[in-house]
């Protein structure tokens, strides 16, 4: 396999993280969130408390089942 077919199957890869194909019914789902602050993609993360967070402005929902109890 050469360079370039190595990249373009690195790249399907990562686009079938992000998005959820449906072949029956012709569309494509964003998997997760989208910042409501800037728009980009948030990541979801469990540890040490469930949370989303935007990478880009740092926003972040902490979810119920992580809320912190005190």
């Amino acid at each position: 396999m050469s360079g370039k077919e190595g990249n373009e199957a690195e790249a399907r890869a990562r686009l079938s993280r992000i998005y959820e194909y449906d072949y029956e019914k012709g569309t494509i789902k964003l998997r997760n969130r989208k910042c409501p602050r800037c728009g980009n993609i948030m990541a979801h993360h469990e540890a040490p408390v469930e949370r989303w967070m935007c990478g880009s402005c740092h926003y972040t929902e902490i979810t119920e089942a992580g809320s912190i109890q005190r």
